[in-house]
């Protein structure tokens, strides 16, 4: 079957892409705002980029969605490879915010008030993200203002949307559970390990020992952080629990070997992403505050107050960040077992 040659016009459908910017202020009856045009490009563009952190997240929460996952095989690279682009379009939208600086605060009033009551805070495919992530309601800076389906908030859709996203499993959970899975602390890999002095798995009870000399006397209150962070007697106030936690560790300080190098780019990413999500917070906020100080948003939010919130409390990855508080050097590392070395290593 003969297919009609592709036109580059059509291909991208740019009829319909070229068409969609229609400024307000470009009405009958209303004075023209230059500035508007480049306003809504970038938002638009924004909007464009998300649908392409969304269509990685797929593959991604697809991969780590499954009951067995190989951590030699391709998918886990392949994981590994999305979340680098991830990384790369969020420093582009980091990027991108400079464009809007290119308008000042006058130029913006000239338009603001017609954008009322829509807000950036409407995005959805922004909160999806977040939701994929690992950010629940409860979570959220002023979470009331996400229940919200009145002006200014979401329409009664797109909340419908977000909540069936926030009730289902986020990479975060997943991540969990692939972490809690890691195999290397069986006793079946420790046994050349030789006796140490606790009733714990016998890495842990040295690792602690020497975690614990290595503090100074001004950081010795860390030593019950890394107790309740790694070994909580009661209920953990961690996003991850405290078997993930600890395997996270255990790839963190050996990620030299080869099974653990991709697992370590892969909770690095994760750390990254939030770091860049963390930036284009803080890139909006002074950027909102640029534009109309301390005013009330277009949505009826608090304006500047609600991202400087939501730029301290948003991190969804951070007690993996929290990590490096826990390490040692490299070089005073207890020296693992030969059964152990040699799965890391590849060998059989």
């Amino acid at each position: 079957m003969q297919h009609p040659s592709l036109y580059y016009h059509d291909y991208l459908e740019l009829d319909k892409v070229l068409d969609s910017q229609h400024p307000r202020s470009f009405a009958p009856g209303q004075q023209p705002a230059h500035d508007e045009m480049l306003f809504i490009i970038i938002h638009q563009a924004y909007e464009l980029w998300f649908k392409q952190i969304q269509f990685e997240l797929d593959f991604v929460q697809d991969v780590f969605g499954q009951t067995h996952i190989n951590d030699n095989d391709e998918d886990l690279n392949l994981v590994r490879h999305r979340l680098h682009r991830i990384i790369r379009i969020l420093e582009l939208l980091n990027q991108q915010i400079t464009l809007l600086d290119t308008m000042t605060p006058l130029d913006f009033l000239e338009f603001r008030n017609l954008l009322t009551p829509s807000s950036g805070f409407q995005s959805l495919q922004f909160r999806l993200i977040e939701a994929r992530l690992g950010l629940r309601m409860e979570e959220r800076h002023q979470r009331d203002y996400y229940k919200r389906t009145n002006e200014g908030g979401f329409s009664t859709a797109h909340y419908q949307t977000l909540h069936q996203t926030e009730s289902g499993e986020s990479l975060l959970h997943q991540v969990n559970r692939w972490l809690e899975r890691m195999p290397f602390f069986k006793m079946e890999y420790w046994g050349s390990y030789g006796a140490t002095e606790g009733s714990g798995h016998p890495f842990w009870n040295d690792y602690a020992t020497l975690y614990r000399q290595s503090l100074t006397e001004k950081e010795a209150g860390k030593w019950e952080d890394f107790k309740a962070f790694f070994f909580p007697t009661g209920a953990h106030s961690t996003s991850l629990s405290p078997e993930a936690l600890r395997s996270a560790l255990f790839i963190m300080l050996f990620r030299d070997f080869p099974v653990f190098q991709t697992s370590y780019q892969v909770l690095d990413a994760l750390i990254e992403i939030d770091h860049w999500m963390a930036g284009w917070r803080h890139k909006h906020l002074t950027m909102v505050r640029r534009m109309i100080g301390m005013r009330v948003g277009t949505g009826n939010t608090t304006g500047a107050g609600y991202l400087e919130g939501a730029l301290t409390g948003h991190y969804v990855y951070r007690d993996l960040a929290a990590l490096s508080t826990y390490l040692i050097e490299r070089r005073k590392l207890p020296h693992l077992p030969i059964e152990l070395i040699r799965h890391l290593s590849f060998n059989t």
